[in-house]
């Protein structure tokens, strides 16, 4: 990017809640299996007469998210209309909130590249999705799916404080582990559970440039492209000396492209006004505190607990990442040994370069664990590791093995013994071996006399062959040392 430009970056971000039924129909709200036009009643297709009745999971999922944007729900919110005509809208309306939000405000915190970043909230808003048109190939005709028409969404809605390609995926995803954290939604980004609109400026002053909007993302990465294609593009053009047109445009995934779709509206243009069937939703204040007591312990509280082990900021993204899709909480038998900083690092270590790899490799199958019994077998490796009787090595052989193979073991040791995993610190048969080495490598004994200390990795080498991989490397080295320089 030109450094004369500068970047201005909003994201709309559209959130499918996981409840069980629509917004304001009492049909299934899992459309990802359905066949077309089954998950539909007579509110779905706007039926002249049709009452909607809105789903209270909504707004007690609604309360609780306020609380992960650092701000509370609105006492006072009501619904609107939204009007325009397209197919997958037979209302001719889609019901969602402008005026009166049901959150007003709020930020989200994340890390950029290791920096404390926030990014302010306009609002969050509740409303229905519509539903799917497709285009079957060959054809001359569309589809039309209502399936997902009254879906409930949240739009959330970022002021324009991004300010680069990388900080607007950043923001993306932590919105992804909000959500889930949060429990209001699966974020199921393959489905369009979650969607992202990003709106691009440039200009040259504090004064914000004509915007575009690339609507329906649904990756972080192209979430990422996209902002940085359109910056790239805009600045061409207005180098070039032509104007900047406000539009919508897509993303094509395979070009790495935006392309031009159609032109924005604005909101005058969709005849917004109240929603006559709907009441106001009004909040008490028993109902928003419950609300906060319900949400449960957000990825920024568990980046500060794990902060003072000294664990790169990579390490803490892949366990909070990890907790998400998992039958065990990495995050709790983290925590859980906290007060033994040491022992918390290397679990760590183990979880972040061995199992959570293992897991996420789709040609392995990993057991699924009890989570008692996984815990133990991580507090016998850690205690085998404290004794030197267990390598590095050797743990990810167990740990693998223990996971893939056999199962998780009652008695870790014993299984790691039988396994040939245990270490030799036995220091009278470490000696044995080590004087039986040095006799049988008198050159490189005597370089280490004359203070030629390189060699001694070649006999530390030579001892762990004799002695099958088991010898504790640590202790041969110091005996080496020792020997050779009394």
């Amino acid at each position: 990017m030109s450094d004369s430009y500068k970047a201005t970056i909003g994201i709309e971000c559209h959130v499918q809640l996981n409840t069980a039924t629509k917004l304001f129909a009492a049909v299934g709200n899992d459309a990802r299996d359905a066949e077309p036009n089954t998950l539909i009643s007579h509110i779905c297709f706007g039926m002249p007469g049709a009452l909607p009745v809105l789903n209270k999971k909504v707004v007690d999922y609604a309360a609780r998210i306020a609380f992960a944007f650092h701000t509370e729900p609105q006492e006072y919110s009501y619904f609107e209309r939204k009007h325009y005509f397209y197919p997958d809208s037979p209302a001719g309306y889609q019901i969602t909130q402008l005026e009166k939000p049901i959150i007003s405000g709020g930020e989200v915190r994340f890390l950029v590249d290791g920096s404390p970043t926030v990014v302010k909230l306009d609002r969050v808003q509740i409303e229905g999705d519509a539903g799917k048109n497709t285009h079957p190939a060959g054809s001359d005709v569309s589809l039309v799916d209502l399936n997902r028409a009254g879906t409930p969404l949240f739009e959330i809605v970022s002021q324009p404080d991004i300010d680069s390609p990388a900080a607007a995926k950043a923001y993306a995803r932590e919105l992804y582990l909000l959500v889930r954290y949060a429990g209001v939604s699966d974020a199921d980004l393959y489905h369009g559970n979650m969607r992202f609109d990003v709106n691009v400026s440039v200009s040259k002053t504090d004064e914000l440039g004509i915007r575009t909007e690339t609507k329906n993302l649904n990756s972080f990465k192209s979430v990422e492209k996209a902002a940085e294609y359109e910056i790239a593009r805009q600045i061409k053009m207005l180098e070039a000396g032509e104007s900047i047109v406000q539009e919508t445009r897509g993303w094509d995934d395979a070009k790495q492209v935006t392309v031009s779709q159609r032109g924005k509206e604005h909101a005058h243009d969709y005849r917004y006004f109240p929603d006559p069937d709907l009441p106001p939703v009004v909040l008490t204040r028993e109902e928003i505190d419950a609300a906060k007591t319900s949400l449960p312990t957000m990825p920024g509280e568990w980046r500060e607990r794990l902060s003072g082990l000294g664990l790169d900021a990579s390490s803490i993204e892949t366990l909070l990442e990890a907790e998400l899709d998992c039958d065990v909480s990495f995050l709790r038998l983290v925590t859980s040994k906290l007060e033994d900083e040491e022992a918390a690092k290397q679990l760590v270590n183990l979880l972040v370069n061995i199992e959570i790899p293992l897991r996420r490799d789709e040609t392995t199958e990993v057991r699924v664990l009890d989570e008692v019994a996984w815990t133990s077998f991580y507090e016998q490796m850690l205690s085998m590791l404290r004794d030197n009787k267990l390598s590095s090595t050797n743990a990810k052989a167990l740990i693998m093995s223990a996971m893939t193979k056999d199962g998780l073991p009652e008695n870790v040791e014993a299984y790691a013994q039988a396994q040939g995993l245990v270490q030799l610190s036995d220091s009278s048969e470490l000696e044995a071996i080590v004087a039986e080495v040095l006799r049988n490598n008198p050159k490189a004994a005597a370089e280490v006399r004359a203070g030629e200390m390189k060699v001694v990795g070649f006999l530390v080498g030579q001892v762990m062959q004799a002695s099958q991989g088991k010898a504790n490397p640590q202790m041969v080295q110091q005996l080496i040392r020792d020997t050779l320089q009394s």
